[in-house]
């Protein structure tokens, strides 16, 4: 568990470490708390709707926790776990919020990891495109779900869901994903970023493909945005079947071995570059190159 208690180059608090000690190391205060902190940059419409100035579109390709909690701390120095106006928090994503998340429990000791796949708890009769945490809570790897406010309601099947323990049924993980649309058992076409969104990479095979090697770096702790591209991602298309089926078939076996992840990681078209090409939503794609770790 070391890896995962153990700060990434994106999950480091670094001069914010102090504060975070305002919210205890209940894995259920911390999720309180993460679910304050970001403001969803697409699910609630334009941002400018709701009290912000334009510019903080920007946030959303905030990269690591230290520039986050500097950002959240700016808008406002309250206790983390303190309730905040909404142009108080950070405009970003779940993958924000998860690493948010993943950095206030690595802080305490709690081994946690990011998680890339499709929740089906969003929007009936879709699998949409979703990042949330997973805890070791020394039995299991539970999921968590770092984002959603308290008594968030499955519209599917009207069920609360249980934000501390998020049934995998209910949120597949992107090998998971993978093995169930290529078995038969679920539609790739109804995996997707969104159905309103009129991108075709954002759907289907390169979408599922997109997040089952965003989830293996995840489980490498390395904590990416999402529009973060290179290698095999960079190609706006699926994967090659087998070799998909391959690593599905690998991130998929109980107990794999760290050595395993890290060594799928390290293919040629899969290991993360020193610098990524951020496609972000809003303005000019921009070459960035990573911090070092």
């Amino acid at each position: 568990m070391d890896l995962y208690r153990t700060h990434s180059r994106f999950s480091d608090p670094g001069a914010a470490a102090p504060w975070l000690d305002t919210v205890g190391p209940d894995v259920a205060d911390i999720r309180a708390a993460t679910s304050g902190l970001v403001f969803h940059y697409r699910a609630h419409g334009d941002i400018t709707d709701h009290g912000f100035p334009a510019e903080r579109q920007a946030e959303i390709n905030l990269r690591y926790a230290d520039d986050m909690f500097a950002r959240l701390h700016e808008l406002n120095p309250a206790p983390l776990g303190a309730e905040r106006a909404p142009t108080e928090r950070i405009v970003g994503c779940c993958r924000d919020a998860t690493l948010l998340f993943v950095a206030l429990a690595r802080h305490h000791g709690v081994p946690a990891r990011a998680r890339v796949g499709f929740a089906t708890y969003l929007l009936p009769g879709w699998a949409l495109d979703h990042v949330i945490a997973e805890i070791w809570d020394g039995d299991r790897w539970r999921l968590v779900e770092p984002e959603l406010p308290a008594g968030h309601v499955d519209p599917g099947d009207g069920v609360e869901l249980d934000l501390l323990d998020v049934p995998r049924e209910k949120f597949l993980v992107g090998a998971d994903a993978w093995a169930h649309c290529r078995s038969g058992s679920g539609d790739p076409d109804r995996f997707t970023v969104g159905p309103d969104v009129p991108v075709a990479f954002l759907r289907g095979w390169p979408y599922l493909t997109h997040n089952l090697v965003f989830d293996l770096a995840a489980l490498n702790g390395q904590e990416l945005i999402l529009w973060d591209v290179w290698g095999l991602v960079g190609k706006l298309e699926a994967g090659p079947p087998d070799r998909m089926d391959a690593l599905a078939e690998l991130l998929r076996t109980p107990g794999v071995p760290l050595t395993g992840l890290a060594a799928a990681l390290a293919a040629d078209d899969l290991r993360i570059p020193d610098a990524v090409l951020c496609m972000t939503p809003f303005g000019t794609p921009e070459q960035v190159t990573l911090r070092t770790g």
